[in-house]
């Protein structure tokens, strides 16, 4: 389900213009250093290891600092912006105990993280975008009920001017504002370099999680001299946005998981499909079919246990699987099979060219059923 979820992602962000990069997992801790995240995090990173001659490494806590890196690698110019980067990367925070809670917050996990390198002028049309994109996201894994919250400035947490912070925040609430939903304030909550949008989105029984993070940062571009040639031929400082859709993937599994209360649609669900024989004698057939469904990329598995037709069907249904193919005599001999749903319903002698069709139709357009 994970490898379908980041295949999903990978597909969105190369339509929509994301260059794919990857970064160390560990590295010294000057990076770190300069970032800030010693100077505000240090109690929620791993302690260093002593290396290279008594050298400080730190295993990660974020992926920006490495994204500047690459970004500073070479000279930049303005028509490179606006620059978004995207990668799958593993950061590791030190949470404490009471803390972590199973997959919801955990110590190490993977964000699907961007930053996005643009000039102020393109600032407000690309956060304007980004939601849009984040919500439509979204509401492709089925959450469709959010509501927006507005992380203000800390006044015992911050670097930078009054005056960037002002402007980050103004162009962010614009941006909220025009996605006609509820904005609320979270006075004092954002991080020590910027402002930040974050999606609330109510699951199935109406529960609230914090998904997608947006943050407009014109600290980090500053601290790390991040630069780029405008068309007056000026070096001009870049507007820095920090974007991470799921928050990280194994948090959203575990909203998904609470949303659909384990019933993942087809697209989804890590096993679409199962084919369950009447008999033995119904297996290599039904075999056949579940070659054809692969071939369309389909999830499916063939039940040929020992057990009973009518225990395989329970199995099947407790096990959540969208949808079961049912294969006896009758069916073999007209190329057919039952076709029976998740929720009990069931078409019998349907032709399998038509049980495939539906199948791969169910999935590609991410049905919820």
């Amino acid at each position: 389900m994970r490898r379908v979820m980041e295949d999903y992602s990978r597909k969105r962000h190369e339509e929509s213009g994301y260059e794919f990069v990857y970064s160390p997992h560990a590295t010294k801790g000057t990076l770190f250093e300069l970032s800030g995240h010693l100077d505000w995090y240090a109690d929620g990173m791993y302690p260093p290891m002593k290396l290279d001659g008594d050298i400080d490494y730190y295993l990660k806590p974020m992926n920006c600092p490495m994204h500047n890196l690459i970004y500073r690698a070479r000279g930049r110019s303005y028509r490179e912006l606006p620059l978004r980067l995207f990668e799958f990367g593993t950061v590791y925070r030190y949470e404490k105990s009471g803390v972590v809670h199973g997959l919801t917050r955990a110590r190490g996990f993977t964000q699907d993280d961007a930053h996005i390198y643009c000039t102020r002028e393109q600032m407000a049309d690309e956060l304007d975008s980004l939601l849009t994109f984040v919500l439509d996201l979204l509401r492709d894994y089925g959450l469709n009920d959010f509501y927006l919250e507005l992380s203000t400035k800390d006044p015992e947490k911050y670097i930078g001017s009054d005056e960037d912070w002002a402007e980050a925040t103004e162009t962010l609430r614009a941006a909220a504002e025009k996605q006609g939903l509820e904005l609320v304030l979270d006075p004092a909550g954002a991080a020590f370099y910027g402002p930040k949008i974050s999606v609330q989105a109510k699951d199935a029984i109406g529960r609230t999680w914090q998904m997608s993070t947006i943050q407009v940062d014109f600290q980090l571009p500053q601290r790390f001299e991040l630069e780029f040639q405008g068309q007056d031929g000026n070096r001009q400082r870049p507007v820095m946005i920090h974007r991470a859709l799921f928050g990280s993937i194994e948090r959203f599994f575990a909203v998904l998981l609470e949303h659909y209360a384990g019933a993942m649609p087809p697209w989804l669900a890590p096993v679409t499909v199962v084919g369950i024989p009447i008999t033995d004698e119904h297996v290599p057939y039904l075999r056949e079919v579940a070659a054809e469904l692969k071939k369309h990329g389909i999830r499916v598995d063939v039940d040929a246990s020992d057990d009973r037709m009518q225990k395989k069907i329970r199995n099947a249904q407790k096990a959540k699987i969208p949808f079961m193919l049912i294969a006896g005599n009758d069916d073999v001999e007209a190329g057919a099979v039952s076709f029976r749903y998740r929720n009990g319903e069931q078409k019998n002698g349907v032709p399998v060219a038509e049980a495939v069709a539906e199948i791969v139709d169910a999935v590609e357009r991410r049905i919820q059923v």
